[in-house]
């Protein structure tokens, strides 16, 4: 399909719009844009490449933006006297909380994503659907639920967090950003350094998507991407601007009705299959 400026245009202001929203709340980038490039006549192929991109280019400014404005901290160095008075068996550890939440997340989201590509393969549509659509309706329950609790982080939680979202973005490439956000705060994390941390972690679940992509077929769309890339691009610090200035409570309330809503579409598409 041929891109003109026109469209080129029109599809950086979508993927504007929706890595706004994904950056804002933690989710919806990925699950808006792909089906509305699908509606415009371009093919999965073409897409899913150009969507991945596009969450790469939107969560690295986003992370700058993030940090920057201090939604999060990142502190990569070595955490030494962790290290020594309770995980000697570590080799490395960084320093801040938001770095050790980021790590866990993306080596659990290398784990989870290969094991969903290799089941993928031997399990129907439908069932992936609605196990998704189920568990992300359940977080947004949860997080309504339990949005006056101020409870603390749960390392075991996070693990298995990071090894369920990513299972669910290799099985369906869809997934991630409901169950990262909302489980960490389900799991005691602040809800700004929550989003914060989910669009980081994607960085890096997007870096090994878009190369096995750019592996396995012969051509990227590359005009595609690039339009998507631009309309992420912007968004991103406007999104970290507005995660800045909401209060937190009304961001786990807005983002507990959107986790219920896609998991509710998401079990509704399912039922049609």
């Amino acid at each position: 399909m041929e891109i003109t400026p026109a469209l080129f245009a029109a599809v950086a202001a979508v993927a504007l719009s929706c890595e706004y929203l994904d950056a804002s709340i933690g989710m919806g980038y990925g699950t808006t844009l792909t089906p509305i490039l699908l509606i415009i006549g371009f093919s999965p192929l073409e897409v899913v490449p150009a969507v991945l991109l596009g969450q790469l280019v939107g969560g690295t400014v986003g992370t700058l933006a993030h940090q920057r404005l201090g939604n999060i901290r990142l502190d990569f160095r070595r955490d030494n006297r962790l290290l020594k008075q309770r995980l000697r068996w570590l080799v490395y550890l960084p320093r801040s909380t938001d770095s050790k939440v980021i790590l866990i997340l993306a080596v659990c989201g290398v784990v989870g994503a290969l094991v969903g590509v290799f089941t993928a393969v031997n399990i129907p549509e439908m069932v992936l659907q609605t196990y998704i659509g189920a568990m992300v309706l359940a977080i947004g329950i949860l997080i309504l639920v339990r949005r006056n609790h101020e409870g603390t982080l749960s390392w075991q939680g996070l693990v298995g967090i990071g090894l369920v979202s990513s299972f669910n973005k290799g099985i369906s490439g869809g997934g991630y950003g409901p169950l990262v956000t909302g489980g960490q705060i389900v799991s005691g994390r602040e809800t700004r350094r929550s989003i914060g941390s989910a669009a980081v972690a994607e960085v890096f679940v997007c870096i090994v998507g878009f190369l096995a992509y750019c592996v396995a077929t012969e051509a990227i769309f590359w005009k595609l991407a690039v339009a998507a890339s631009a309309g992420a691009a912007i968004a991103a610090p406007l999104a970290a601007l507005t995660v800045r200035k909401v209060d937190s409570r009304n961001m786990k309330l807005v983002i507990g009705v959107a986790a219920m809503t896609l998991g509710a579409f998401t079990l509704a598409r399912a039922s049609v299959l």
